[in-house]
């Protein structure tokens, strides 16, 4: 989940998993897999730093270490 801000300065959290695809239009448009589309302040490129860091988070802890 992260956590965006809507153009209405509303903050949002969304389901990352569920992002298809993201444009900027100017405004950054993200289409979600149910077909709805999302705009928000936060350009693409902070979009995508967002959802990286919110997967590196989970998968963080299940590395394989070795011995």
């Amino acid at each position: 989940m992260i956590e965006l801000i809507k153009l209405n300065d509303q903050a949002i959290v969304l389901n990352s998993d569920l992002i298809e695809y993201i444009e900027a239009t100017p405004d950054t448009m993200i289409t979600m897999t149910t077909g709805r589309k999302l705009v928000v302040k936060d350009k693409v490129d902070e979009v995508v730093r967002k959802v990286i860091e919110y997967r590196r988070s989970i998968y963080e802890g299940l590395a394989i270490k070795p011995q």
